[in-house]
């Protein structure tokens, strides 16, 4: 009998949890606005923190974040943007660490990847990048950090960012979108993977096919694999190949969808 092939945890999930239009489609009618966390991490696995990209967060907002999720939830969480919108990115070493010390520890076994979302205006520049992520610390309090930069101009497109990431430690984003490059290069522990694409016309944002496809995609990743249905910037550079966790959202276009998806492509992976 043929060994099961070794596999990453793979997790499916959101961008934030408070939007108006989900009371009455996800979140039940009448559910306190309180409670709607609770509700959303009891459906799905992950759910990125978007709060922290526009302001520091108290440590008693990460403890109440983490006792509203089941064991075995898992956020990721949106550094700020007054680190990613910096003209240089060498200098943002204080700031990042006053980030880090800003309660994030307190998500505990629930703290996930750390995502740097940069805008569309910031092109590579490789030994300003290289240093920005000597910034990055590996472990936070005992828990390990893995970071995920998700570059928006096309100029990071280059085999050199690769590299960097590679050497760092730390993995690219996938961003499945039109607006944006998309990277699949694997280059850190993990994979983590942003859907843009979805349509609010569509009961899961997807046609049936597309996830059915996505969760094939899924388990390609988690076994260490990269599919090769999508772009690679230096393809001829190997990776390493193990079981990396993987986290999968549903964000942007098709907003309203976006927990119908998420939920089914979960079913799909069970």
């Amino acid at each position: 009998m043929a060994r099961k092939q070794a596999a990453g945890r793979i997790r499916v999930g959101i961008g934030g949890w408070i939007y108006a239009p989900w009371r009455g489609t996800f979140y039940p009618k009448g559910l306190k606005q309180a409670e709607e966390l609770r509700f959303a991490a009891s459906h799905l696995t992950t759910i990125e923190i978007n709060a922290t990209h526009y302001r520091l967060q108290s440590p008693k907002s990460f403890r109440n974040w983490a006792a509203a999720a089941p064991e075995g939830f898992v956020f990721s969480v949106k550094g700020p943007r007054l680190v990613t919108q910096q003209k240089a990115l060498a200098e943002t070493g204080n700031f990042i660490k006053r980030f880090c010390d800003s309660g994030l520890a307190e998500l505990g076994d629930k703290l996930g990847p750390v995502l740097w979302q940069f805008p569309p205006s910031k092109k590579f520049d490789a030994s300003d990048f290289a240093r920005f992520l000597e910034h990055l610390p590996r472990a936070l309090d005992g828990l390990p950090l893995n970071h995920v930069v998700e570059p928006r101009h096309e100029s990071f497109r280059d085999p050199e960012f690769i590299k960097l990431l590679r050497e760092a430690g730390a993995s690219a984003a996938f961003t499945d979108a039109k607006t944006w490059p998309s990277i699949a290069d694997i280059t850190g522990d993990i994979v983590y993977a942003r859907l843009q694409q979805g349509d609010n016309t569509l009961a899961a944002a997807y046609p049936p096919a597309d996830l059915d496809a996505w969760a094939g995609r899924a388990h390609v990743w988690a076994t260490g694999g990269m599919p090769p249905d999508l772009p690679l910037v230096a393809a001829a550079a190997k990776h390493e190949a193990k079981p990396r966790d993987t986290f999968i959202y549903f964000i942007h276009e098709g907003k309203l969808r976006a927990p119908a998806a998420a939920m089914a492509l979960i079913e799909r992976l069970d």
